[in-house]
Formats: structure tokens, sequence, C-alpha cells
């Protein structure tokens, strides 16, 4: 499927970030030419000088435009490589709705399942400490809105894969990394297949 950003860019990416992994899959998806640039997080790779002149905020993802522009945060990144194209929607109302998941996807899933998973990859974190399962908690309260919403639908906005979809895919995929276990959501875990059979996919581990 053809974007309409034609000219490379370059990604200051992460394999460990499924944040980073939004901007991947979108890129792999748009067939958009990109250069990677890997940084390692726990060498603190993000926090030079080089790349917070880039991204003061010191994170993965950035995309770098042609022009020489950064663009931080994925999820805007996602919404600008997907304009004028099937990953997000051209009704007004299903854009209000992608937008609705992605400030979801941030401010109530990511921040805690994600973190989880931080915590047990990167710190060795016991699941047993108290701020792991008070985010625990919170990332079940959002796969049990995340289910309900999907039990009767294919994917969250519309019928067919969006920014959405891909934005809350990143991390609930590998939420087991961080301890959760999705069988009591059902529909969830239908809907993760249903994105991963989306072609063309790559798996997270792949740059």
């Amino acid at each position: 499927m053809p974007s309409p950003v034609l000219a490379p860019v370059r990604l200051y990416d992460s394999l460990i970030s499924g944040n980073a992994y939004k901007c991947r899959l979108i890129l792999h998806k748009l067939g958009v030419p990109c250069e990677r640039v890997e940084l390692d997080i726990d060498r603190k790779e993000t926090r030079t000088p080089d790349f917070l002149a880039k991204n003061p905020n010191g994170r993965v993802p950035a995309l770098e435009l042609e022009n020489g522009v950064v663009l931080p945060e994925s999820n805007a990144i996602l919404w600008y490589l997907a304009e004028g194209t099937p990953y997000l929607p051209e009704d007004r109302l299903e854009r209000a709705q992608a937008l609705q998941w992605m400030f979801f996807e941030q401010y109530s899933h990511e921040p805690n399942i994600a973190v989880v998973r931080h915590w047990a990859l990167h710190h060795g974190a016991t699941t047993q400490e108290p701020s792991i399962v008070a985010k625990r908690a919170l990332g079940y309260d959002a796969l049990a809105v995340m289910d309900g919403h999907l039990r009767e639908r294919r994917f969250f906005v519309g019928d067919r894969l969006s920014i959405a979809d891909i934005a809350l895919y990143a991390y609930s995929h590998v939420a087991d990394e961080g301890g959760f276990d999705l069988s009591g959501y059902p529909a969830v875990l239908a809907w993760l297949d249903r994105v991963a059979a989306q072609d063309p996919h790559i798996p997270i581990t792949q740059a």
C-alpha cells in the first residue's frame, strides 16, 4: 500500500520499545524507505547531547524527515505517516475515535502494561512489589475496556485495521512479558491474532 510519504526517513529506534515498534510496523506496511538508527536505552544512548538536540525529551521513537525536521512521540508519528492512507480513517467521527483510542493507549494502557513489562525485563522487579501490583491492576482495567469494545467488533475503529489498532497492539501483544495473563480477555486475544494476520506484518523483534 503506497504512502503519501515517499521521501526516505530516519527512525531513531530501539527493538525493545513497543512505542518504536508502532513506527516500524506502519513504515513496513506503507513501504516507506527508512534508515533505522538503533539506540540502546539501557546504555542511555537516548540521553546523549546529539540525540537530545533532536528530541529534548530523550526518548525513542523519533522520526527525522528529509528536510531535517524531527517528529517525536509514537502516536504523532503514526498519524503523520498514515495521513492519506487507509490506516487513518477519512470519516470525521472515525478519525476522532482513532484519536480517542490513541489517547486511551497513552493514558490508561501504556503507562501500566508497558511500564510493568519494562520493569520485569530490565530491572528484575518482582511481581509483588507494591508499585507493580498497582500498575498491573490498572493494566488489567485497560484490557477489560478493550475486551468489552472488541466483543462485537473486528477492529477498534470501523471495519478495518487503523493506527488505533497499531497503537494498542504494540504493547498488548507482549503483555505476557510483564506477567499479564490474557486468557480472561478472549476478544483481545482474537484481535491480536487478527492484527498479526494483516499483511504485511513484522514482529517486534524485526528491525
